[in-house]
């Protein structure tokens, strides 16, 4: 088929997002605000909790209690280049609160980066894909039984029980842990939290992180007893409507490497966009 005068199909890396340096700092900005938020509702529920963050060399540090996965820090090194005195200023916030000090790092961070972290005695503690997708006109399936809505204000009980219960259904003495890191993460501003039921009854939730066009897809997990219904699809789907609807123009979400987390992923359009090291301070 000739192109003619149609303007995107004669250029139609248009539409495309590259996996650059500027990408990684879109998402890295998006998922680093989401953990900041994390930690301000936590505060305004549990004021003695001290969780706090801070911004040092345009790196997001977040203390939200000691041995918490949000107690780290986002986009060191791609806003500004990381220099000795500012690791410090954010050692030293970490230190005080007693806390392990870990950073989450983008390749794009540089070789120097990982240099001053290694000569620092930093060493690589996690690794994890961080995948992305354009956010475009959803197709929304019809599926019998299955219905996605948003929670309301007095659901945060409700959709804290059901997405510790998809979490830990092997792992039954995390549920009280996660089901308050549920409430948290459903008194968070600008973090809608979305219920999947089958035939009226709750059975998976997902929430959504929306920061400047960024829509971050996370905490999605289903109850054993109502698993391979759809509702898995039916809570992405129904996500995606809402994030195009904002005006999002860029999906993502952090996944273990190769784990089926990444494989749906990638069935539902995402790519990976870079693989990132979270590095942790030998004590």
């Amino acid at each position: 088929m000739p192109w003619g005068h149609d303007s995107e199909r004669c250029v139609p890396w248009l539409n495309m997002f590259f996996a650059d340096a500027a990408l990684s700092k879109r998402l890295e900005r998006a998922e680093g605000f989401a953990c900041r938020e994390f930690a301000e509702a936590r505060r305004r529920l549990f004021p003695e909790s001290g969780s706090e963050w801070i911004e040092c060399a345009g790196t997001y540090a977040v203390f939200d209690g000691v041995g918490a996965p949000t107690t780290q820090t986002f986009g060191l090194g791609l806003f500004q280049e990381v220099e000795a005195a500012s690791l410090e200023v954010m050692e030293k916030f970490f230190k005080q609160r007693h806390a392990v000090v870990n950073h989450e790092v983008s390749p794009h961070a540089g070789v120097a980066a990982l240099d001053l972290l290694c000569s620092r005695g930093y060493k690589p503690l996690e690794l994890s894909n961080v995948m992305f997708r354009r956010i475009e006109v959803p197709e929304v399936s019809q599926r019998e039984h299955v219905r996605v809505r948003v929670t309301g204000e007095n659901e945060a009980e409700l959709w804290a029980d059901v997405s510790s219960r998809g979490w830990t259904h092997e792992h039954p003495e995390l549920v009280d842990f996660l089901h308050g890191m549920g409430l948290i993460c459903a008194a968070r501003k600008n973090s809608p939290c979305f219920l999947a039921e089958f035939a009226g009854q709750p059975g998976a939730a997902g929430v959504l992180s929306i920061h400047e066009g960024v829509a971050l897809f996370a905490g999605a997990a289903t109850v054993p007893e109502l698993r391979r219904r759809g509702l898995q699809n039916a809570l992405l789907e129904a996500r995606m409507q809402y994030a195009f609807e904002q005006g999002c123009d860029l999906a993502m979400m952090v996944v273990e490497i190769g784990s089926e987390s990444q494989r749906n992923a990638q069935r539902q359009g995402f790519q990976v966009g870079y693989t990132r090291i979270k590095w942790q301070l030998s004590v």
